[in-house]
């Protein structure tokens, strides 16, 4: 059987459908994005709220956010380069400012709906898995982790955001997995 030369002519293009604007420059998965967004439809407008998590040459990005039809909606985000105030002036991008950057998401969040003396997360971080349970009439908040096109290896800096967020008293979905850096 010989080749066969493909033919890109008019009616090849007039049938062409070019991809979404975020998924050609690289930026949306979108088959992720749909099943981190979209909500049980007996919990009606309830929303999902995801912890999103970026990683820029110079800063982390830390956000709490949930989609509405007109775009996502972000409730409450924490940045590495704001970590001088509290005391981390080097290293921002770095392990350590990841899970600080987490820890200061929670009590920002958990501050401003109200929740932060019902669930103060870990007194002393030691690395242990630690899950947020229910105290008494309020629910903890819960935040499903969106890592984009991070990939997802043990390890990752983005697991260090996840876990500064969990031992500040915001429930994710997570299991301990023990890796170099620690239990994440």
């Amino acid at each position: 059987m010989g080749f066969v030369k493909v033919v890109k002519n008019k009616a090849y293009f007039k049938r062409y459908q070019v991809k979404l604007k975020r998924r050609r420059e690289g930026k949306t998965d979108y088959y992720a994005r749909k099943r981190l967004t979209v909500q049980d439809k007996n919990k009606y407008n309830t929303p999902k709220y995801r912890l999103i998590v970026r990683f820029t040459n110079r800063d982390v990005i830390a956000q709490i956010a949930y989609s509405r039809i007109e775009g996502d909606v972000v409730v409450c985000s924490a940045y590495s380069h704001e970590l001088p105030r509290y005391g981390i002036k080097v290293g921002l991008t770095n392990y350590a400012s990841a899970y600080a950057t987490g820890l200061l998401l929670a009590r920002r969040h958990l501050l401003n709906i109200g929740l932060a003396e019902a669930y103060k997360g870990v007194e002393e971080a030691t690395g242990d898995d630690y899950n947020v349970e229910k105290e008494g009439e309020r629910a903890p908040f819960r935040a499903v982790l969106d890592v984009g096109l991070a990939r997802t290896v043990t390890g990752a800096k983005v697991f260090a955001v996840m876990k500064g967020v969990a031992d500040g008293g915001i429930d994710v979905p997570h299991r301990c997995v023990s890796s170099h850096n620690g239990p994440f």
